[in-house]
């Protein structure tokens, strides 16, 4: 098949940046959109010209480095697909595809698609773990959990850090990945000692580095890649809440 792409090409974060166009063919159909900016960039290299910049790694769905806002939408068309996943069928024969960066200004401009993320990082940095003895795997019957919570915990554990949650949004917020970060923890017994502390540490960190407040436009949602819900950032609110009340009530009886 045939492609237009229209790519944002932007060398550094202090030079002015702009569409370019480049046409390609022959590509089958199967290969994914990261496929033909391969094909693509060693093509603009066997010319002398400078390849387009763009994050992957695993090309799995599984690392969340792959990004890029696919005709005004990250990760593309196909709901529940991450960019290094999604295949060149999704588009007619032809089509013209325009390709942007994550904008937003927690996320800096690196190079044309690539941004620097590290500011989910330290979020998670904050109080996104379990201060625990790992030791070996504990036996599997040691500490019940029901199947619907653990279900649940594993379905907020699936974010994968992409940030496309935080692209999506009108406001630049990263509630719903807090929440899932948050979420995951909240519900298994190993997360409980430092459950109302971690809400708090994550949300605090976020207003830090600068992520907008969540009005539930919903749009995180729909183009999360491993479908984590509203739900989630909901159950975050509720034990950022019980802790600041808990905290306000110890102060009281000083």
């Amino acid at each position: 098949m045939k492609l237009n792409l229209r790519i944002w090409r932007q060398p550094g974060p202090d030079v002015a940046g702009t569409f370019a166009r480049y046409q390609l063919g022959e590509l089958p159909g199967g290969a994914t959109l990261l496929e033909a900016l391969d094909t693509l960039n060693q093509g603009l290299v066997a010319r002398g010209e400078r390849p387009v910049a763009f994050d992957s790694d695993c090309r799995e769905g599984i690392c969340g480095a792959c990004g890029i806002v696919v005709d005004g939408r990250p990760h593309g068309p196909w709901p529940g697909t991450t960019t290094c996943l999604l295949p060149l069928r999704a588009f007619s024969d032809g089509a013209t595809i325009t390709l942007e960066p994550f904008r937003t200004g927690t996320f800096p401009l690196i190079r044309d698609l690539m941004v620097d993320r590290s500011a989910l990082d330290r979020v998670v940095a904050a109080g996104g773990y379990v201060s625990v003895r790992a030791g070996s795997a504990p036996e599997a019957n040691a500490i019940p959990v029901r199947p619907a919570q653990a279900e649940q915990a594993l379905d907020a554990a699936a974010c994968i850090g992409c940030g496309a949650c935080v692209a999506a949004c009108p406001n630049g917020s990263a509630s719903l990945f807090v929440a899932a970060k948050v979420t995951h923890l909240a519900l298994l017994p190993q997360g409980q000692p430092e459950r109302a502390g971690r809400a708090g540490a994550l949300v605090a960190a976020a207003d830090r580095e600068g992520f907008g407040g969540c009005t539930l436009h919903g749009e995180c949602q729909r183009v999360c890649p491993k479908g984590i819900d509203l739900g989630a950032i909901a159950r975050t609110n509720r034990d950022h809440l019980g802790a600041a009340v808990k905290a306000w009530w110890r102060g009281s009886e000083r």
